[in-house]
């Protein structure tokens, strides 16, 4: 089969099409034959040498995809057939025609959107998902049947304040609409007018745009002083000191990615014991099995039902372009610019 691949870390003109061995389903797993997949800056970060895939998980890129059940491995337990479609969340692999997924990990692709708006789901939406509702957890449920979505002062609530930096990234864009129908009030970061007016297009109440203006003092005026309820940070360092300004007290900022960079300089431990706000570190791709399990039957659940309902609760997928897989450094390229407005798809060949 033909897959994403670099010979040695680095940039983008690394990328190319090469042909390796297809994947066999293993048990409780299948194979799913891939049509497109979507690029997340986890595979910059790999490509460039800086962020490994987990023991066990492959070494091709891609952490989502949507495709067609090509193969069930022994063990499967009969919720897919061989030519069902489905979306899948994954640990690496995605970007190449074939991968194999536990079958937990599948989810059905929501009636009216196409395999490449689907593929723009699994990460991004989780992401987002977990970062709002369950992020600062810590007991799995017991019951493998049990919906884990407990009432928690960590979960989102009706009436927060939810700053969501990067709004118009594809978890930012998923953010603002999750949050929304939680009945919280989502607030983006972003650097242009254009991923503003998206982002507000989403259901932001409002947008700062981080060139032009101190994001936490304008966050502080929109909230006449109160400060955010949650924050949800993937640029890390340069923001420690505005996130703490805007914190309310007892406020929740969730850090789930370093785009800016992981050194701080100066008192951020004093600053947010004054707020006495809690600072939690997440990440999706390291969390192991019985989790994602959790997590992608929670959203299965929850929140996919409304990526095919109309009205004001409808979700949707932001896709920005879909690039075919040949086209795969200019991708990259595109990505690394900052200039996406929600997802980048690849499409893979048939």
């Amino acid at each position: 089969m033909l897959a994403v691949h670099f010979d040695q870390p680095g940039g983008a003109e690394n990328l190319y099409l090469k042909e390796v061995e297809k994947p066999s389903p293993g048990d409780g797993e299948v194979l799913l034959k891939v049509a497109a997949s979507a690029l997340n800056r986890a595979d910059i970060l790999q490509r460039q040498g800086g962020y490994p895939p987990p023991p066990g998980a492959s070494s091709i890129l891609g952490l989502e995809a949507s495709g067609h059940v090509a193969e069930l491995g022994p063990g499967c337990r009969g919720n897919w057939k061989i030519g069902d479609s489905a979306m899948a969340l994954l640990s690496g692999g995605g970007q190449a025609q074939y991968v194999t997924v536990p079958e937990e990990f599948l989810m059905p692709i929501p009636e009216g959107l196409t395999l490449l708006q689907a593929a723009a789901i699994p990460e991004a939406w989780l992401t987002a998902f977990q970062l709002l509702h369950l992020v600062g957890e810590e007991v799995p449920p017991r019951s493998p049947r049990t919906v884990w979505l407990k009432p928690s002062v960590r979960n989102v609530q009706a009436g927060d304040t939810v700053l969501i930096h990067a709004g118009s990234s594809g978890v930012g864009t998923a953010a603002i609409q999750l949050a929304r129908m939680a009945g919280a009030i989502p607030l983006v970061t972003a650097g242009s007018q254009q991923k503003l007016q998206m982002a507000e297009k989403l259901g932001a109440a409002a947008g700062f745009n981080y060139k032009e203006e101190d994001f936490s003092e304008a966050a502080l005026k929109f909230t006449q002083g109160a400060g955010v309820n949650l924050i949800l940070d993937c640029i890390g360092g340069p923001y420690w000191e505005k996130n703490v300004h805007c914190l309310a007290v007892d406020g929740r900022w969730i850090l789930y990615g370093l785009m800016g960079g992981a050194d701080i300089n100066g008192p951020l431990f004093s600053k947010l014991l004054s707020k006495r706000g809690s600072l939690i570190a997440s990440l999706l791709r390291s969390r192991n099995k019985k989790y994602k399990q959790m997590l992608v039957r929670a959203f299965t659940e929850q929140a996919l039902p409304h990526f095919s309902t109309e009205g004001p609760q409808r979700l949707l997928p932001v896709l920005d372009r879909v690039y075919p897989a040949t086209e795969i450094q200019e991708a990259h390229k595109y990505m690394e610019a900052n200039k996406n407005v929600g997802k980048i798809v690849l499409e893979l060949p048939h």
